[in-house]
Parts: C-alpha cells; structure tokens; sequence
C-alpha cells in the first residue's frame, strides 16, 4: 500500500510527491506526536536538520515494486504491435533518478508536463525511425490526475507522435475511470505502476479476498501481472526501471553522522527513532509496522502530517525518518 496523489485515487493504496503541532489533529499539518512504549537496547539517534534528503535503501523489500509500465489497450496492440514496442523505448530510457528529474522540472521548476516530455524525448532520442508507422491513426494517451503520470502520458504521446501516429494524451482522472475508458479501447496507453496495478486487476479479477500477487521483485510483479492484464483486455509492456514508491527519507547529515544508506543500517544503529508519515502510518504495513516487522526498528516516537509535509518535517530536524516517495522531485531540488 502506498499514501500518495497516484494511490489515494483509489481508495486502496493510500498513489504521490514528498506528508501536527502538539495542538492539532492528525493529518493538519501540525505535528501531533504518538510515543511507543517500547525501549531499544540501542542509543537514540536524535533528529539532524539539513537541506537534502536521503532515500535510505528498502534492502528487504518492505514495498512492494512499483515500477513504470505501459498499459495498451489489446485490440490497439493487436493492430499496432508498434505502439507497445515505441512506449518500451520510454521504459528503457526512465530510471529513478530520471523520473525525480522530470518531477523536478514540473513540480518544483514549474515547467508544463508537455514542454518536459518533449524535452525528455529529444535528450534521449527516442523518437522513432519510422516516421510514418502510424499514419492515418488516432491514439489517446490516458492520465491519472497527478503531475507525475501527465508527464508520462505526454512522453509516450510524443513518441507516439514521431512514428505518425495523431496522438495526444488527456488527464483522465482516478484509475476507476481510466481503466475502463483503456479496457473498451477509448484510451490506448496510459502510464501504469506494476505492483498497484497487479493488486488491482487481480481483485477485479479474482476478487478482493485473493492473495497477493504483487512483491518487491518487478519481474515475479510483471510475471502475475501479465494474464491478469491479457484477461483485462490489456497488454503490458516493458517494466521501467523507474519506480514511485513508499521511500524512507533521512537528511543526507543524518545519514552521514551514522555511516546509513540501507534500512537495515538505520535499525542496526538508532533505537528510539522519530518517525514522521501520514495519520494512517501507525497501523499500515507498508509504515511504522512494516519497520518494526521487517526491519526490527525501534520507533520511539511517531508524528503525524499531512503527507506533503513530511519531508519538510524531516529537513528542519523534527523527525529522524520520514515516509516520502521514491520519485519526488523535491528529493532532486534539495541536492541544488
């Protein structure tokens, strides 16, 4: 489960960008602290302020792999085998760090998502050799309602465009409503995530009891993603390596006083850590649970925010940790 714009469209994941003072309530932005009862046999690391933040390894697979990958509807591939081998290029080309790069570029520089895509486009020359594949067809890209999946949208558009393909791409909104408007073949493409969409097409397919198919490996992901997609009417492409994920984020001066790049370094070494993230953190598998689960990480003392707030939070030193997302762009603008 995730807590961002991309998953808070569904209603399940609580889908994105980098989020109560003792008086407010939780989720107001104001800071409202839970203290655990339990100790830790390690010294307390307090709190550093600084100006970047570290995204600090999920080295046991805590999250589940949300990485990028094109979602075409069947009968567009069926009929245009180009148009899924044109967006794989994309994938090929997006990592992380490239993706908190165009973040950047739209959320912090406040570009548009379409100036950054053409951009994208032409810096890795991904436009097609082919200029005239698609010729007399019209293909719309759908977008969730959130600047990092516009941006996408855009970028397969554009490629879409250099093959002669009439291509736009059009904000949609939630997943409910993009993913029937791509299954009857109004939408052609849009920009999914693996483990998100795996979880839901194999409700809708299996229904809401089904165990899990998505992990923390992309490939076991993609694998149990594929028939559920074929059997949805949908082909997947490509999985990027690019992922907008739950992250845990310390200061990059946090990280060096205590010698941290993984989670398993961070609960090897402080005991008593203070946690920022959402309301929901507390009781959520993918947060605080998940940390003491999988990590064994002693949280002393757990603070709510409202989910933009976090990394803030952790910048000016009134948390250790922070739940962010792997691809914010802030986690690029911090390191200006």
């Amino acid at each position: 489960m995730r807590t961002s714009p991309r998953s808070r469209t569904l209603g399940v994941l609580a889908a994105l960008t980098l989020t109560l003072s003792a008086c407010g309530a939780p989720g107001s932005g104001g800071g409202q602290a839970e203290t655990s009862a339990a100790g830790s046999d390690l010294p307390a690391c307090a709190p550093v302020a600084g100006e970047s933040l570290v995204v600090l390894e999920d080295d046991k697979g805590l999250q589940n792999a949300d990485n990028i990958i094109p979602a075409v509807n069947a009968q567009v591939a069926a009929d245009h085998p180009e148009v899924v081998e044109l967006l794989d290029t994309v994938s090929a080309a997006l990592d992380t760090d490239r993706l908190i790069g165009l973040n950047k570029a739209v959320d912090v520089d406040r570009r548009t998502s379409s100036e950054v895509a053409t951009e994208f486009v032409a810096e890795e020359g991904l436009a097609a050799d082919d200029t005239s594949a698609g010729t007399g067809t019209t293909l719309t890209v759908g977008a969730a309602n959130f600047s990092e999946s516009i941006t996408l949208a855009e970028i397969y558009a554009e490629v879409l465009r250099s093959a002669g393909f009439d291509a736009r791409a059009q904000t949609i909104g939630a997943r409910e409503t993009y993913l029937p408007a791509l299954q009857s073949g109004e939408l052609a493409a849009v920009p999914e995530y693996a483990a998100t969409l795996a979880t839901f097409l194999n409700a809708q397919v299996n229904g809401a009891d089904a165990p899990t198919v998505a992990s923390s490996d992309v490939d076991e992901t993609v694998t149990a993603l594929t028939p559920l997609a074929e059997e949805s009417g949908i082909v997947v492409g490509e999985a990027s390596a690019a992922q907008d994920q739950n992250a845990f984020a310390v200061t990059g001066e946090f990280a060096q006083e205590h010698d941290l790049q993984t989670l398993s370094d961070l609960a090897a070494t402080c005991g008593d850590v203070v946690l920022a993230g959402p309301p929901e953190c507390p009781e959520r598998p993918f947060c605080q649970v998940g940390l003491e689960e999988t990590y064994d990480l002693s949280v002393g003392e757990f603070k709510s925010y409202d989910f933009a707030l976090i990394g803030q939070a952790v910048r000016q030193g009134d948390a250790a940790v922070g739940l962010v997302t792997s691809s914010d762009g802030s986690l690029a603008a911090s390191d200006d």
